[in-house]
């Protein structure tokens, strides 16, 4: 999985070090990256998170290397980094986006960014999130209402098709969330066994298929059920959790939202033991633009966000971090960290795949929904 990412040096100075993926525990100097980041131009950060402002700041008073971040969600960090690549002047130093296939497969290949391991951390970061890095995973989860239901009401992802649900199910529009269609693509590439042997395990025989897939299957079964479809998770959380409720929707949301559990008052609990899966997880991968003017502090930074004192203010809205020593905080609402092994990764290596699937399915999607 290794590759020999090499990074251009500032000529002229004795403290500015080369660094690949390859190099060693052993050859790594975390010591001399600091010295040599501090003799570069301040670092600009960008994530799909706005806890990178607090991140940056409090990099820069450990390091001493000034890093200012910016929120910014993939498609601006995706147009800004071709744009200023192009132009040859590079402003975005880093990136943690959190579009894979469109990073993988619109900026990788040009030559725009480059993936950096930090050689100290890289035992601890499993070979499935190094190439490219991912800096933390996020999950989407099947969450129902604590307030009605003493556990998750269904225990099969095949019960959401069925007339009993029909009308009451919420989730992000897939047409408006590129991650839904993604995960569709990733679950028929990798996991649509699993899909065929949830389907026989809910009724007892086999799929009889009139799509490519299993996954197909379900997925336009589940879009005849006339799912509610919304343009946030804000809006599927409070179907689902909102209080005084009913007959309250079953639904599919960030894991960040279970804060609003404890800000809002919502009654959301997490579908445990949901077959195949009980939600899937998605990367923000962690870029070094290629021809930025600060390569070291960019490692610098990337090293941080890596770091428990670095990840931290992200953990605690749920995203875990690629660097097994690190868990979630206690504090953590949604309980993720506990059934992590129950959530579908994402794979990759077919990042590519995914990208150009994606007008695919949403036209899938489109001819099949019905409200």
């Amino acid at each position: 999985m290794a590759k020999s990412w090499k990074f251009a040096l500032l000529g002229g100075s004795a403290l500015l070090v080369a660094l690949t993926a390859q190099a060693s525990a052993d050859d790594f100097d975390l010591n001399a990256l600091v010295e040599a980041a501090k003799k570069e131009p301040p670092v600009s950060v960008y994530s799909t998170t706005g806890k990178i402002v607090e991140q940056a700041k409090a990099f820069t008073a450990k390091y001493g290397v000034q890093a200012t971040g910016t929120k910014a969600n993939a498609a601006s960090q995706l147009e800004m980094v071709v744009r200023e690549a192009q132009a040859k002047n590079v402003q975005a130093d880093v990136l943690q986006i959190s579009d894979a296939a469109a990073g993988v497969a619109q900026l990788v290949p040009e030559g725009y960014v480059e993936s950096w391991v930090p050689p100290d951390l890289a035992d601890k970061i499993d070979p499935f999130y190094r190439d490219p890095l991912v800096i933390s995973n996020e999950a989407n989860v099947w969450a129902y209402n604590t307030e009605v239901y003493k556990s998750c009401p269904v225990k099969n992802i095949w019960e959401l098709t069925e007339p009993k649900w029909k009308g009451k199910v919420a989730f992000q529009d897939p047409l408006g969330k590129a991650s839904y269609v993604d995960w569709f693509n990733q679950m028929a590439m990798h996991a649509d066994d699993k899909i065929a042997a949830a389907y026989k395990a809910q009724y007892g025989k086999d799929l009889v298929k009139d799509e490519d897939s299993a996954t197909a299957m379900w997925v336009k079964a589940l879009a005849a059920n006339a799912p509610l479809l919304t343009d946030a998770d804000e809006a599927a959380a409070q179907a689902v959790g909102a209080p005084n409720q009913k007959e309250p929707f079953v639904g599919l949301m960030s894991s960040a939202k279970f804060r609003d559990n404890q800000e809002a008052g919502t009654k959301l609990g997490l579908c445990t033991g949901l077959q195949p899966f009980a939600g899937w997880l998605y990367p923000s991968l962690g870029f070094i633009a290629k021809g930025t003017d600060s390569p070291n502090a960019a490692k610098l930074f990337i090293h941080y966000l890596l770091t428990e004192e670095g990840i931290t203010p992200q953990a605690e809205d749920g995203k875990m971090s690629s660097n097994r020593d690190i868990k979630l905080p206690d504090s953590e609402p949604s309980g993720i960290g506990k059934v992590v092994d129950q959530m579908e990764p994402y794979d990759a290596s077919s990042a590519n795949d995914d990208w150009d699937a994606r007008q695919d399915w949403q036209d899938f999607w489109r001819v099949n929904y019905k409200k």
